[in-house]
């Protein structure tokens, strides 16, 4: 089946209210031009470099989503250029994106990472860690950031009982941010990013508004 192919049977039985990224890292940029022809345009990248080098050679309407763990040092680069920062876990490095979004002169979207997985190397925040971002009034005095929503990964496990209640816990924080997002000027709970090629069904199910598909779309990934 080609690129093509699996992409629009994927976009066939997805709800209209999800967007679908479709996450390109390590694949070449004759595979994103497929997908691109198809009509698609949300792609998702998890290192800078690569993302930057493909904006470079790409069409500009290609909306480019940086979905893996940023380094602070590497913000600089995608500023000028990229459409929302999935995996924002610190104060700290949403104060540089600001920083590098002022220089631009653009506002960037940005989503929350929160860790909701059992294993401790996902990265994200937890409840209390997000209420205090929140309530900094480093926060409260941004202008170049947007925080359109939430992103999470769940636990890499068959047990569907533990993935599901992994997501319906941030489906509900979504929504209790949800009721409260007047107090915050830059905060407007749109997206609920959750779900990747082996649960996005049960993300959809469980609210999500985003899902990020890779190997469904493109096949496996080759890291050299």
């Amino acid at each position: 089946m080609m690129i093509a192919e699996k992409l629009n049977t994927i976009k066939s039985n997805l709800p209209q209210n999800v967007t679908l990224i479709a996450v390109s890292k390590t694949k070449p940029e004759e595979d994103i031009m497929e997908a691109y022809r198809a009509g698609h345009r949300d792609f998702g990248e998890n290192k800078v470099q690569e993302m930057t080098a493909k904006y470079e050679n790409l069409p500009k309407d290609i909306r480019w989503h940086m979905i893996g763990h940023v380094q602070r040092n590497k913000v600089k680069y995608m500023a000028p250029f990229v459409h929302m920062i999935h995996g924002v876990d610190s104060l700290k490095l949403l104060k540089e994106i600001e920083k590098q979004a002022k220089k631009q002169d653009r506002v960037i979207n940005c989503l929350l990472q929160i860790h909701i997985a059992r294993e401790e190397s996902k990265f994200g925040l937890d409840e209390e860690e997000l209420k205090e971002l929140l309530a900094s009034e480093a926060f409260s005095q941004m202008k170049y950031v947007h925080i359109k929503g939430l992103m999470g990964m769940a636990t890499f496990t068959d047990k569907q009982e533990v993935v599901q209640s992994e997501f319906s816990y941030l489906k509900q924080l979504f929504e209790s941010l949800k009721k409260d997002q007047e107090s915050w000027p830059h905060l407007s709970m749109e997206v609920l990013s959750m779900g990747m090629s082996g649960d996005y069904e049960l993300a959809v199910e469980c609210g999500s508004t985003m899902v990020r598909i890779g190997s469904s779309i493109f096949g496996e990934r080759n890291y050299q």
